[in-house]
Order: C-alpha cells, then sequence, then structure tokens
C-alpha cells in the first residue's frame, strides 16, 4: 500500500491541533448566546454562500479565534493539497490503491481527462437507453410500454437513488420509480402490488454482480418475471449495473444491457454514475442532467473557492470544532421539507461508512474520535419525537437544519408553518429558557408558588445548543445536486484533517464473512461448534421456532 506523504509538516498539524484543544477547554467554549450579545452583526459573518446555498454556522460556539485556528488545522492538515490530489485522479484511495472521481462523473478536471471522457460515454449511453424507453422503441416480452423501473441495489446502489427519487419524483414523471433493497423477503411482498411485471423494467445493480443480498433479490424477481411473461421473455425486462460481464450473461442479462461504473466510483458517491439509471429512467433525462450540473457547481465552488469561504470546508470545521473540540459524538439531521425524508439514511452511509475509522492512513491510532452518530427525520415530525433529547438531553447533540424557501405546491400557509417551525426549533437550541423565565410565565399564569418551585426544574431549556442551517432557494433537480455534492465534499475534508481514507469500508467485511456458515446453518447443515455461546444459542432457538412453524 502507498500512503501519501504528509502535505505539510507534522509539527504545523500538531500545533494546531493544541491550539484548538486549548481554545475549547476555556471556559464557556460551548457558550454561542455571548458571542450573539457580543456581535450583532454575527450572522454575516458567520454564514457564507456558495453554488446557490447559504451556509448559516453562526448558531454555533465558533468564535473569531476558534474559526483562525480551525482553518489553520485545515491548511496544515493539506486539505487543498489533497483536494487537488483527488481531482488530478491520484490514488488518494491508498488502502485499495484506487484514484476518488466521483466529481469526473460531473466535472471535467485537470489531468483526470480520461476518466470524465469515459464517464461521457456512460452517460450518452444512459441517455440514448432512457429515451428510447421512454419512446416506446424499447418494451417488454408483450410488446407494452415500460411504466415502471424496479431498482434492485444495497448500500450505495439503493440509498443514493431512493433519496433522490423520493426528493423529486412526481406524478406524471416518465416512469415510476419502485427500489428494493432490503434482502428481507417483506420488502418484496410490499413491492409486489405495485407491479405489473409485462410494465416493469428491471435494474440490478451490483458492481461485481456476486452482492449477496442483492442477487437474492434479483433471483427472487427474475423468477416472478419469468412466470408472468415466459422465460424466453425475461430478458427483455432486465438491465444490469455492473462491470462483472461474465456473471450478467450468466444470469441472462445481454452485454447492450449492462451499464458499467468504474472502479475509482465509491458506492456511496455513485449515484451520479450509472447507479443513476433508475433516476433518468424516472424523471426524464433533463432532470437527471440539472441533478449533475448541481453537483457540478458545487464541485466548481469546492474545488476554488478560499477555505474561509468554502461551504463544504465550512461545514467540515463546524463538525471538526463539535466533535474534537467539544466532544460531541452524535449529530442530527433535520430537513424540514418531507421530500427530503430519505436524506439522513443516505448520510447515514455517506457519513458513517466513510468516517468510521479508528487508524489514520499511516495505520496509526487516530487522535481523539472521528466520524459522530448521525440520525435524523423531517420536520415537523421530528419535534413530536426525538427532539425532547437534544432541547432538554444532559449533553448537546449539533443539529443541521434544511430549509426550503419555496415550495412546489400553492399551500402557502402549510410552508409557512414548516418554516416557521425550523427558524424557531434552531432559535429555542440557541437561547433557551432560564428559570426566572419559566417561573415568570408560570406565575403569570396564576400557578401557586409550591407548585411552581417543583414544576420550574422541568421546563427550564439550557439553551447554547449548537445547530447549523442550510438554505436552499427550492428542492428541484439542481439544487438536489448542490446539497448532496455539498455533503460528499465535506467528508473529504474531514477525511483529510482527520488523516483518514474516507473511500474504503472494510468495516462491512467481517459481518458478510460470518454471515456464510451461518446462511448453511440456518439451512439445515450440521452446526460445528465454531460460534460464541450466544450465538450458537441464539442459533439454536431460531431453528427450534421454525421447526415449530415448519418455516
Amino acid at each position: 500500500m502507498t500512503v501519501p506523504a504528509p502535505l505539510r509538516p507534522a509539527s504545523e498539524a500538531d500545533a494546531a491541533w493544541a491550539a484548538l484543544d486549548r481554545i475549547a477547554r476555556q471556559p464557556g467554549a460551548a457558550a454561542i448566546r455571548r458571542l450573539f450579545a457580543a456581535d450583532p452583526g454575527r450572522f454575516a459573518r458567520f454564514a457564507a454562500r456558495g453554488a446557490g446555498l447559504l451556509l448559516d454556522y453562526s448558531k454555533t460556539s465558533i468564535s473569531d479565534e476558534a474559526r483562525d485556528v480551525l482553518l489553520s488545522l485545515a491548511e496544515a492538515t493539506g486539505v487543498a493539497a489533497r483536494r487537488d490530489a483527488m481531482a488530478r485522479g491520484e490514488a488518494v484511495n491508498a488502502t485499495e490503491g484506487r484514484a476518488v472521481l466521483h466529481m469526473a462523473l460531473r466535472t471535467p478536471l485537470p489531468r483526470a481527462e480520461a476518466q470524465h471522457n469515459e464517464a461521457l460515454r456512460s452517460l450518452s449511453w444512459m441517455r440514448s437507453f432512457t429515451e428510447a424507453v421512454h419512446r416506446g422503441e424499447l418494451r417488454g416480452a408483450t410488446n407494452q410500454r415500460f411504466d415502471t423501473v424496479l431498482n434492485i441495489g444495497i448500500g450505495g446502489s439503493d440509498l443514493g437513488p431512493v433519496m433522490v427519487s423520493r426528493a423529486l419524483w412526481r406524478a406524471g414523471d416518465p416512469m415510476r420509480p419502485i427500489h428494493l433493497g432490503n434482502v428481507d423477503g417483506h420488502g418484496w411482498e410490499t413491492a409486489l402490488p405495485q407491479l405489473d411485471a409485462r410494465r416493469t423494467l428491471v435494474l440490478v445493480a451490483s458492481k461485481t454482480f456476486t452482492t449477496s443480498e442483492t442477487m437474492a433479490n434479483a433471483r427472487l424477481v427474475k423468477g416472478w418475471m419469468e412466470a408472468s411473461v415466459g422465460r424466453n421473455g425475461a430478458a427483455a425486462h432486465f438491465c444490469a449495473l455492473s462491470t462483472n460481464l461474465p456473471a450478467c450473461e450468466a444470469f441472462g442479462i445481454s452485454a447492450d444491457r449492462v451499464f458499467p461504473f468504474a472502479d475509482w466510483v465509491g458506492g456511496r458517491f455513485s449515484l451520479w454514475s450509472a447507479v443513476g439509471l433508475s433516476l433518468a429512467l424516472s424523471l426524464g433525462w433533463d432532470r437527471f442532467e440539472e441533478l449533475l450540473s448541481g453537483a457540478r457547481e458545487m464541485d466548481e465552488h469546492f474545488l476554488s473557492a478560499p477555505l474561509a469561504e468554502n461551504l463544504p470546508v465550512l461545514l467540515a470545521l463546524a463538525e471538526v470544532w463539535h466533535v474534537n473540540g467539544l466532544g460531541y459524538d452524535r449529530r442530527a439531521v433535520l430537513p424540514y421539507d418531507e421530500r427530503l425524508r430519505r436524506l439522513p439514511a443516505h448520510l447515514q452511509q455517506l457519513e458513517m461508512e466513510s468516517l468510521g475509522k479508528g487508524v489514520t492512513m499511516e495505520g496509526h491510532p487516530v487522535r481523539g474520535a472521528t466520524g459522530p452518530a448521525v440520525f435524523g427525520e423531517p420536520g415537523t415530525s421530528a419535534q413530536h419525537s426525538f427532539m425532547q433529547l437534544i432541547h432538554q438531553g444532559p449533553r448537546p447533540i449539533p443539529v443541521d437544519f434544511i430549509l426550503i424557501a419555496r415550495p412546489d405546491h400553492r399551500h402557502a400557509e402549510n410552508h409557512r408553518i414548516l418554516l416557521a417551525n425550523g427558524l424557531a426549533q434552531a432559535e429555542a437550541l440557541l437561547t433557551g429558557k432560564d428559570r426566572d423565565a419559566v417561573a415568570a410565565e408560570m406565575r403569570a399564569a396564576g400557578m401557586e408558588e409550591a407548585k411552581l418551585q417543583a414544576l420550574a426544574p422541568h421546563r427550564v431549556f439550557e439553551g447554547d445548543r449548537p445547530s447549523v442551517t442550510i438554505v436552499l432557494p427550492q428542492l428541484d433537480a439542481r439544487n438536489m445536486g448542490r446539497l448532496v455534492a455539498l455533503y460528499e465534499h465535506k467528508v473529504f475534508t474531514l477525511g483529510a484533517i482527520w488523516g483518514i481514507n474516507a473511500f474504503d469500508q472494510w468495516g462491512v467485511e467481517l459481518g458478510k464473512q460470518l454471515a456464510s456458515p451461518l446462511l448453511s446453518e440456518l439451512a439445515g447443515a450440521p452446526k460445528p461448534e465454531r460460534h460464541d455461546s450466544s450465538t450458537n444459542g441464539l442459533l439454536a432457538e431460531l431453528l427450534r421456532l421454525q421447526a415449530e412453524t415448519g418455516a
């Protein structure tokens, strides 16, 4: 394995980390209200714009001094140099010896012309196929037009397309998207009533065409399709998003229906590649291109904007402050738009699979914490579930609020209520409500003093709880591309600062290895005592219960 040499002297990074530790340990380092009290113009100085989006990080406890130190840390850890190395196509994924060029799927990059041209050829093929389906030139076995696309994938081959599809698809769009990700047969049973085999085009998304969950679902769907349109006719209904042509052919998918994507495209960064074919088919090619265009604008901003004005870098630095400076190990993502309800799930993979690393690129233990746990739900639903913990729990949990200025519906009052709630939640986390204010409200309501004293502690809001807010003008394909690319580049920046490889995912492998013998044992194979006592006991209990019910 070739590990890139440090891009700045280690002493500079050590000094920057030490300065960050010193500032974070100062009394009141987590206080936010005092910063607003001291600076009425704080918002203007702690907000930035880029690629049509606004990032407000003023509701964090990052002071001028802290921001200067965070920016010096980004410089000392070589964020800009590593970013440029990625754009040049160098093997920044050193543990797998690969370049990381998802930007080449949407942006011409210096010294990565070959990859960008390869991406353009793939996009041209995808466009020709998509438009032929939409024109009715490619049809199913019974000569009926396709009106539904079923995407079978898992992880990055599922989460990204599902997120974008649910954000952008509208009734009347070219094809109806259905997604099958989990190997749980209940997912297929839920999808089945929505499908007419004669009008369904199936995409099997697996780079190696060996992903166990995806292939189990693909075999299930293939059997259903063959029963519906005949064994010979089923092939007209299948495409593959893969690089394993022999395996695709063995499955029954011809080479002209296989759309490859290169190994320099990681799964969680792949929705811009052939993995996005379900989006092109369901949304239409023009909107898929708008998605790419929005991401391209964020790429250009990330590649050219100074670090102090660079949205992905600033978003990453806020996370460094919270995780490494203040010790916050969780973050909530609250999109105030129902269409973004799958964004938190996509970010869970994008961030936690990328940043959940315990060793540096050189194989040494990391300094402090890396990626926090990410969770979320659309507002206002979140306000009636886990926001209690965020407002009054014992440890602060930073929040990303995402607000959309203009809706795509005519229900103006509903949208005003939605935005008012998003703004109010962020303001409440900042300002809180102290005991004196609580007591005054209760006295004004006529509450007797003894009851007031007993209840007042339960109604206090500590405040000084951090959040950042991202504002989009509206949720169309272009802004969706900008938003997703913003978080992709945030992940890269954090990987550079923490000195970890954000582009491998060895942590998912061990469970896959252990599942293979367990699968045989659940099917009735003799069970050697190879497992721990808990696993052996659970396996025996499951087999006993299945035997009782005849499963």
